[in-house]
């Protein structure tokens, strides 16, 4: 008979983690959520199964404070939303590790990958927009056909007049990851996630295991030798994740550039996929991406442990 207990100590947790969380994402690597852990400090609380004394499934949580609430691991929240993706409970029977959950819980971006036994299916959180190569036989010509002729028109026109003022790239070049900071809070303010100072840190702290890994990729353009626009990515098991960017307003039009330039390399080099998160930017939808949902788990207490 499984049983549910409570985990708080961070070392326990760990191993929980490392033991029943799959390595599908990037974003189910335990080293990827201690970035955010050690700055934010949120209290765990990781709800376990255990049969046979052996851990048989996780709901990894993080008590937020201002929220009243839990939240998914490591609860890196900003304006009461968080940002990491894909998050994941493990086990084949979710809705009993939720039932278990001691107060009121705001899950957001849940993985389509644990709910196939979740019972009554979460509601869509968000949209997430993938580009993947292999559907367009890795020829952007292919991706292109999917345009109408009066908009594939327009799209190129616009790319071509930024190409013509001296479109240049540039990859992994020191500095460009404060520029783009500093690009992505002038352009949102108090809405950008980099104003506060916890996320910046561990977002930096993460870049910083991504490139001591080989998988970060800083992509800038630089336009009339101007920084145009950079963005952060990291490259893991063929999927290229799109992190953050920042643009410089001189360059209006450039944020298209860059990300049909992901789109571009992302055929050459044969990736699996191109994930651009979430985010209801008009482009996304403009630019024909595959939709992939995300899901939601709301609570207001416990019903049974």
């Amino acid at each position: 008979m499984e049983r549910l207990r409570v985990v708080q100590d961070q070392e326990e947790a760990r191993f929980l983690w490392e033991s029943l969380m799959p390595e599908d994402v990037v974003t189910d690597l335990w080293e990827v959520r201690a970035c955010f852990h050690r700055h934010f400090q949120r209290p765990i609380h990781f709800i376990t199964g255990e049969a046979d004394g052996r851990p048989t499934g996780l709901l990894p949580l993080s008590w937020v404070e201002e929220q009243g609430a839990y939240a998914f691991f490591p609860g890196e929240t900003w304006h009461g939303r968080t940002w990491l993706e894909q998050n994941f409970i493990a086990g084949s029977d979710v809705t009993r590790l939720l039932d278990a959950v001691p107060g009121p819980y705001h899950i957001r971006y849940l993985s389509p990958r644990c709910l196939t036994d979740a019972g009554e299916q979460p509601s869509v959180d968000e949209i997430g927009y993938l580009f993947t190569p292999a559907r367009h036989g890795y020829d952007m010509e292919n991706y292109w056909s999917q345009f109408s002729g009066k908009s594939q028109k327009r799209l190129r026109r616009e790319i071509q007049s930024i190409a013509d003022r001296g479109l240049e790239w540039r990859y992994d070049h020191p500095g460009d990851f404060d520029l783009m900071i500093a690009m992505n809070v002038q352009r949102f303010g108090a809405e950008s996630y980099f104003s506060d100072p916890r996320f910046s840190w561990g977002f930096a702290e993460m870049v910083q295991l991504f490139k001591d890994r080989g998988w970060l990729r800083v992509t800038t353009a630089l336009v009339e030798g101007q920084v145009a626009a950079v963005d952060i990515g990291v490259l893991y098991k063929g999927v290229y994740t799109l992190l953050a960017g920042g643009t410089n307003p001189s360059f209006p039009g450039v944020a298209k550039v860059i990300n049909m330039h992901h789109m571009h390399r992302a055929c050459q080099e044969r990736t699996r996929e191109v994930d651009f998160l979430c985010g209801d930017f008009n482009w996304k939808k403009m630019f024909h991406l595959q939709e992939r949902p995300l899901y939601l788990a709301a609570g207001t207490a416990a019903r049974a442990a």
